[in-house]
């Protein structure tokens, strides 16, 4: 017997709630909002997504500080906290999730590594942020960065 993929675990909660979902993206480039909707009737409680690469993208639609940004980096926890909260806003969702990481092959550094990811979760009284190592290839670090996000969400929806 084969497992529920998570997108459709997702999608029966947040309708079974009424809920409303957004989702910042970065490194996983759409991936997530592409699984989210593939689910039909995904329309009910998927708001939408920004993939947001640029610094300047985080900015402008996600309201991520420049500060932030400087002081930490694109792939750190402060900045998926407030991609999460950014995301929420201006979708005008009740969870807001996001993901940014380091899929390579370039790009690592010794204090951040290629496969570095941080995923987000922002809700009304809930925040929480995880940070992952991933040891593949560019395609694999992006699935389990969008596998890894959206069971926060599970997990998040099933407590």
């Amino acid at each position: 017997m084969s497992e529920v993929p998570l997108e459709i675990a997702i999608g029966k909660m947040l309708r079974q709630r009424g809920l409303r979902l957004a989702v910042a993206e970065s490194c996983t480039g759409g991936l997530i909002g592409h699984r989210i909707t593939n689910i039909p009737g995904s329309s009910t409680y998927y708001m939408g997504s920004v993939t947001a690469y640029a610094y300047e993208a985080k900015v402008r639609l996600l309201g991520v500080k420049w500060k932030t940004l400087e002081e930490f980096g694109a792939v750190s926890e402060q900045v998926v906290s407030q991609m999460a909260q950014g995301v929420r806003r201006a979708l005008a969702a009740d969870i807001g999730l996001s993901v940014s990481g380091i899929a390579g092959p370039g790009g690592g550094t010794e204090d951040k590594p290629i496969g570095l990811t941080w995923v987000g979760l922002s809700a009304v009284n809930h925040e929480e942020t995880r940070e992952f190592i991933w040891d593949g290839d560019r395609l694999f670090n992006k699935e389990k960065s969008a596998e890894a996000t959206l069971q926060l969400l599970v997990e998040y929806l099933e407590a």
